[in-house]
């Protein structure tokens, strides 16, 4: 007979999350398609199935082990009150690189200022358990209710809202003023308790986990080559951050030697007119996909 096939089931984010997610399994090595009606995308990898659930209720699934291991938001976590193993923070969104917030937020033209101005009052929200724990904690009394979307619209029908924000620029387009955070939320690759005590499955899912963050590292940094005289090395070496330590070659020419080095993204502009003026040439730099540290 032969042997069982080992697969691991994993559940992808359907929403917001779904592109940058695709696009960051794609960087991390995992090419992910999907039909526009199917919710069972195709992987590269025989070893993988993968189903699409939204992230609200991903990490439901999880802990009940209808997949072993998931993608969804530190608040959905925490508003199932789920009980599942947090492999590991991933900081990537739809749109920006900083986590998501959770505002409570209100007409700009409102008299409420601070939190305990909304003493019986009602907020609408889609994150119904988290923001009463909220209130619960300042020992403020409001109705919580439940929004099925469009909650921007119910802040000038009720006392206030409770909405997710990575830009701010719906809030202002609604003329909503934040008084108050709840919480940030990141995305979070999380597992099955059940699967996480199986050998394979955990090799697997570190595995995974190693390559996605591998790949987030890998875009706020560009690799940088050059060719630097032998007069000007020292000074070029010493231009380069001080905590990376670049590889320096001799080249066939003699006198010239080639360097190589890592940096954050946000160096480049500012370092590569002092590499050239200080005599660097034939300066290159590229994309990275991974940075495994």
């Amino acid at each position: 007979m032969t042997e069982e096939k080992k697969v691991l089931k994993i559940g992808l984010p359907k929403g917001s999350l779904q592109e940058s997610t695709f696009d960051l399994f794609r960087r991390a090595g995992f090419h992910i398609s999907v039909g526009s009606r199917s919710y069972f995308p195709t992987i590269n990898d025989s070893e993988i199935e993968c189903v699409m659930f939204r992230a609200q209720e991903m990490s439901r699934y999880v802990e009940d082990g209808v997949i072993e291991m998931g993608l969804t938001g530190y608040d959905w976590i925490r508003e199932n009150n789920s009980d599942v193993i947090e492999v590991c923070e991933l900081i990537y969104s739809k749109s920006t690189r900083r986590p998501a917030r959770w505002v409570l937020a209100v007409p700009a033209e409102s008299e409420i200022e601070k939190v305990e101005d909304l003493e019986g009052g009602i907020v609408a929200t889609e994150l119904v358990n988290a923001t009463k724990q909220f209130f619960a904690e300042k020992g403020v009394h409001v109705k919580v209710e439940f929004s099925w979307g469009a909650t921007e619209v119910k802040a000038r029908l009720l006392s206030g809202i409770v909405e997710l924000t990575e830009t701010g620029s719906s809030l202002r387009a609604n003329n909503l003023r934040i008084i108050a955070e709840v919480m940030q939320s990141t995305p979070r690759l999380i597992a099955n308790k059940q699967a996480w005590e199986d050998e394979w499955k955990r090799t697997k899912i570190e595995s995974i986990a190693l390559l996605l963050k591998g790949a987030i590292e890998a875009s706020y940094k560009v690799g940088l080559k050059m060719n630097v005289p032998e007069e000007s090395l020292q000074e070029i070496l010493g231009l380069l951050p001080s905590e990376k330590s670049p590889t320096v070659s001799s080249l066939a020419e003699v006198g010239w030697s080639a360097v190589e080095v890592i940096l954050e993204e946000t160096q480049e502009r500012d370092l590569i007119p002092q590499l050239k003026r200080a005599g660097a040439t034939g300066i290159i730099t590229y994309p990275l996909n991974k940075v495994i540290p």
